[in-house]
């Protein structure tokens, strides 16, 4: 029987690289040049996309204070990542670039006419993840006092989504005639306004880009809420979901697709990813004695909590390290990642949650050997859940030279091997990359 294959991501973001570390790039990847030259790296080794997350603001939740997050550079600085995927984009010929923009910050014309846009310069590779955005200091960037309850969010994103549909459906297949004899650029019975008045929107249209290749970029979403895994199963090419062990990535996936199929959708349309943060050495005990040092470093538990403050917009500095969590925690932010993080050890010390959980909180799995026995195990995983990726990350989302080569020269050699992942490329599209297998 042969190996199913499964596609392979990369999450990270545009922030400081692994400055602290040895091999690290220094801290200072603002020219781009250090994530163009991953985007490669990751292209050699047949990746489906790259994936860049975002927030838009300097988080202040730790500790009330913005000093934790910047003496870390945990969540801040942050580049906008549009800019950066175009440059990745055009750096590459096959990998998908996607970029985290929210629908907080742009009304919906602008949002449909730049991810067009990017998707022409990258020649179909474009992909967006789309957010609502899930902080209150976010929110105060643009004019508001906090952040709509999640529910209204939902029901505005709904709103949003149909009508950046109508926005990229504008134009026809074929609008661009380039008829030099008859002097026509474009055949205007092709290109439509939208007359869209919504609850929310209001928009006349069309687009003024030209239909891109895709016809619309390839959609990301991260729903993990009953709310959100309809809107991830409405919408969404692609899934990114952080679960809890074998049977929590299986017991999504199922849901996720009976959701799909009960739309009318066809689940093999949406291809879930499942992140995971492997722990790579020339033994397990080496993979194993090179986490313990990563989690033991001093400035790693400030860094983790500093993170997950502001991802969940609770300020984890009010909990006594090493007394358990006082019950339950729940937030109009990212609720997804708060019972994540929270489900990883039931009784644990906020400590031990921290350091035990570092990998469990951005990985689906633990992963920690050899190449050899983590791509076996790899293997494994998928077997039982039934698909479709993994989508590798760090427990901070920032990512060093050598930890990057050691997936892409030592992990994923093995999977090739293994005939677990594609070893070249067979569409230009990112959309058909994804739809390959």
């Amino acid at each position: 029987m042969s190996t199913k294959k499964f596609h392979l991501g990369w999450f990270m973001n545009f922030t400081p690289d692994e400055w602290r570390e040895p091999f690290g790039q220094g801290g200072m990847p603002w020219d781009g040049q250090f994530y163009i030259e991953m985007a490669q790296t990751l292209e050699r080794a047949c990746f489906d996309y790259i994936m860049i997350e975002d927030k838009l603001m300097v988080s202040e939740t730790y500790g009330g204070s913005r000093e934790k997050g910047l003496r870390g550079g945990v969540m801040a600085p942050k580049h906008d990542p549009a800019p950066l995927a175009v440059a990745m984009g055009m750096a590459t010929r096959h990998l998908g670039v996607i970029a985290t923009m929210s629908t907080l910050a742009y009304p919906p014309f602008l949002m449909a006419r730049l991810a067009s846009t990017i998707d022409s310069l990258t020649r179909g590779r474009f992909g967006w993840n789309v957010v609502t955005s899930a902080e209150d200091l976010a929110a105060q960037n643009f004019g508001l006092d906090k952040l709509p309850p999640r529910d209204l969010r939902y029901e505005m994103a709904e709103e949003y989504m149909e009508v950046m549909g109508k926005l990229f459906g504008s134009w026809e297949e074929g609008a661009v005639l380039r008829d030099r004899a008859r002097g026509i650029y474009a055949d205007h019975d092709k290109v439509h306004p939208i007359n869209h008045e919504g609850k929310f929107f209001k928009v006349r249209g069309p687009l003024n880009t030209v239909r891109s290749p895709q016809g619309r970029p390839v959609y990301l979403q991260a729903g993990a809420s009953p709310r959100g895994r309809d809107f991830a199963a409405k919408h969404a090419d692609s899934i990114v979901s952080v679960a809890n062990g074998v049977e929590s990535m299986k017991a999504f996936r199922d849901d996720i697709r009976s959701r799909a199929a009960a739309m009318g959708r066809d689940p093999d349309s949406i291809k879930v990813m499942f992140c995971v943060t492997p722990a790579l050495g020339e033994t397990e005990q080496d993979a194993r004695e090179r986490l313990r040092r990563q989690h033991s470093a001093p400035h790693f538990i400030d860094d983790m909590l500093a993170s997950i403050s502001a991802i969940t917009d609770i300020d984890f500095a009010q909990f006594p390290l090493d007394e358990p969590l006082p019950g339950k925690l729940t937030t109009n932010g990212e609720q997804g990642s708060l019972d994540k993080f929270q489900q990883w050890g039931s009784g644990k010390t906020l400590r031990e949650l921290v350091v035990d959980g570092a990998g469990g909180m951005v990985s689906s799995v633990e992963l920690i050997g050899t190449p050899q026995s983590v791509a076996l195990r790899m293997r494994e995983v998928m077997e039982e859940v039934g698909g479709d990726g993994f989508l590798i990350t760090t427990p901070v989302l920032r990512v060093g030279r050598r930890y990057l080569v050691e997936v892409a020269d030592g992990l994923v050699p093995e999977l090739q091997r293994l005939g677990c992942v594609r070893t070249a490329y067979k569409h230009q599209l990112l959309r058909d990359n994804l739809l390959e297998f």
